[in-house]
């Protein structure tokens, strides 16, 4: 069934400057650097393979604007917002004060602060009934920066802002935040730890990103304690693993929250041939995972669906996993095939094995247990 799906795309997104990677904050300077894996010809492919597809033209363009600093004051200190403006007009450098790099390049904040708003402007899209869904191609991502620190490419949580916006400005409840990142959403998490408005769930590879957070036992404090959801899975997880988590984790937490809009944090880097990960989904993972999120939100919000980009780094691959969401969103095939799909969904282990099993009884369980009935 074809539906009305949204598209935020500009080609400011693709002038954030990373420059050369050297890896880690601190990592030796010996050795020839290479580009950084955070950069633009990652997400132009994507949007030229749109292009090809016939996709594009499907697609409902949604223009962003820039997020204000109150905006962004709603998820972030002003010290913080301040530190962006001020390394950014002063011609860009390194940000992260822990673990990857984080560069920031001349004009970075007014880039990062226009990916958050393409965020904002595809809410509004979707609550004044203009699109049934959307997806913001967005860069820098977000979904690592804490209220007072850049972290892992990220400097404003794009995905984090955008409920804080449905809920500020536009009256909503309850938000679910899904968020599949082969990496923690640790920023969404910090951002709303003590929320009980929103429902965070992260599915992520255990311990790869940040390397201190996106435990089971993280479950929020307060009055949000419950509503946050890790599901830490092993290294090698594919296509058993996720189906497993999505049914028995996912989808019934959602059931419980009944949220008023689900937002996706869209990373692909939990896709197999990534090099930042190693977990083993296809296209078709993807695929699957994006009709079952529509069919929750058809159940709960009428269908009010929205995804921003977070990370994949394969360039090769990324492309046709990205393609496979947006063309489950609109209801639309282009008749393109994955090269790398049957191969992938052909690999040994990817049914679920016992070890994967015993993350997702125990994320199972805390979700009986300890998240709240709307």
């Amino acid at each position: 069934m074809p539906h009305r799906t949204g598209f935020v795309w500009h080609e400011r997104y693709m002038w954030h400057d990373t420059g050369n990677f050297f890896g880690p904050v601190g990592a030796s300077k010996n050795i020839q650097p290479i580009a950084h894996l955070e950069n633009p010809e990652g997400k132009r492919r994507i949007r030229n393979l749109l292009d090809v597809a016939g996709l594009t033209e499907r697609l409902v363009a949604v223009p962003p604007r820039p997020a204000s600093e109150n905006e962004l004051a709603r998820g972030h200190t002003h010290e913080h917002i301040a530190r962006v403006k001020l390394v950014s007009a002063a011609g860009g450098g390194q940000m992260a004060k822990r673990y990857a790099s984080t560069p920031l390049g001349p004009g970075g904040y007014e880039i990062a602060a226009l990916a958050a708003g393409g965020g904002l402007a595809l809410v509004e899209a979707v609550l004044d009934g203009r699109i049934d869904n959307g997806y913001a191609l967005v860069r820098p991502p977000g979904h690592h920066a804490e209220p007072d620190e850049a972290m892992g490419f990220c400097f404003f949580g794009n995905v984090a802002l955008a409920a804080l916006h449905a809920l500020e400005a536009r009256g909503l409840h309850r938000v679910a935040i899904v968020d599949w990142d082969a990496h923690h959403g640790n920023g969404t998490q910090k951002i709303f730890w003590r929320d009980p408005r929103v429902l965070t769930i992260s599915l992520h590879q255990d311990r790869c990103f940040p390397p201190d957070t996106g435990t089971l036992a993280e479950i929020g404090e307060d009055a949000g304690r419950g509503t946050n959801i890790n599901i830490p899975l092993p290294p090698g997880s594919g296509i058993g693993a996720y189906h497993a988590a999505f049914e028995r984790v996912v989808l019934p937490a959602l059931d419980r929250f009944r949220p008023e809009l689900i937002l996706v944090a869209s990373g692909f880097d939990s896709g197999a041939h990534d090099p930042l990960a190693r977990l083993a989904l296809n296209s078709s993972a993807y695929r699957w995972m994006t009709d079952r999120l529509m069919a929750a939100a058809a159940a709960h919000c009428g269908g009010k669906l929205v995804m921003l980009h977070e990370g994949g780094y394969a360039p090769h691959i990324v492309p046709f996993l990205c393609l496979a969401v947006i063309e489950a969103l609109c209801g639309h095939s282009s008749g393109i095939v994955d090269p790398f799909d049957a191969m992938i969904g052909a690999w040994p282990y990817q049914e679920l094995q016992a070890h994967q099993e015993a993350v997702i009884l125990e994320a199972e369980q805390i979700v009986r247990l300890h998240l709240p009935c709307a």
